[in-house]
């Protein structure tokens, strides 16, 4: 006769550790979803950037040829958004900051084109309102103000890029489109006939289209509010300014080198003067 061994006791906590191994497994897979949403977010803005690299008129709609190339990129970040957006509610949104590293590169790529068609800067609430339109029926993705301004830094870059290329395929600095003086001219009274030379000077004066802004004068003042940006004194977020705060400045200031060299040496140039299709261009943008 053989005895029967009898099953161990289940142990009380058994159960609780079973959850808790559910609880990690979901937290592991969260994560591992967000961070290839912003890997993904991270590259479809990329190429975004790249299209609008090839724009080279400001304050108008991008060309059609950028709208259709880049159409599906902006879809497949809202895709990701979209597919991440229940991940990131509640408690979530502050315990997952892998998201950031997206948010950053998408900004960098929503402020270059906002740029680019209204030469103004896209403001932090336009910015976080649309991730929430994109973000579909599961909820908001937080765009917190870190990531819009960091994204921002990373845009004045693509400024950068965009002036030199232009400067050296165009022969001239990017601006906007003048803002020509509309109101009709005045005729004096006859009664006031006297005065007509003076009120001709003013209105004449008055008329004139002030020049327009170009992509150094916004990059300058820029630099002067993003200088005047202190952010807290402790953490990675003051750690990642000042290292962007560095690149920008060199940003800026390749700009200015790179015009006052197109300024002086491009009097030598003959009216008219184009680059050679054999010449190196880029070899040109490079060197800055």
């Amino acid at each position: 006769m053989t005895d029967a061994k009898a099953d161990p006791p289940s142990s009380p906590y058994l159960a609780m550790f079973e959850r808790f191994r559910a609880e990690l497994d979901e937290h592991h897979d969260r994560r591992e979803r967000i961070i290839k949403a912003s890997r993904d977010i991270t590259a479809a803005s990329k190429k975004i950037i790249f299209t609008l690299q090839r724009v080279r008129n400001l304050g108008e709609p991008v060309p059609q040829f950028v709208v259709k190339s880049n159409t599906q990129y902006w879809g497949a970040i809202q895709k990701q958004y979209q597919a991440i957006s229940v991940d990131l509610q509640g408690l979530n949104r502050h315990r997952y900051r892998q998201i950031t590293g997206g948010n950053q590169e998408f900004m960098e790529a929503l402020s270059f084109q906002h740029y680019l068609e209204t030469q103004t800067l896209i403001s932090y609430d336009a910015a976080k309102a649309r991730i929430a339109a994109m973000s579909g029926e599961g909820g908001a993705v937080e765009l917190t103000p870190e990531d819009y301004v960091l994204g921002i830094f990373d845009m004045v870059g693509e400024l950068m890029r965009f002036s030199i290329t232009s400067m050296a395929t165009n022969g001239k600095l990017p601006a906007g489109r003048p803002n020509k003086d509309k109101r009709l001219k005045q005729e004096p009274p006859e009664e006031q006939a006297g005065d007509k030379m003076d009120i001709d000077e003013q209105t004449a004066i008055s008329a004139e289209a002030p020049e327009p802004r170009n992509v150094l004068n916004d990059l300058r003042e820029l630099r002067l509010r993003l200088e005047m940006f202190e952010p807290p004194q402790e953490g990675k977020f003051q750690d990642d300014v000042e290292q962007k705060m560095k690149v920008m400045r060199q940003c800026v200031d390749k700009v200015e080198k790179a015009l006052y060299s197109l300024t002086v040496r491009g009097k030598e140039r003959p009216k008219g003067w184009l680059p050679a299709a054999s010449e190196d261009k880029r070899a040109a943008v490079e060197s800055y």
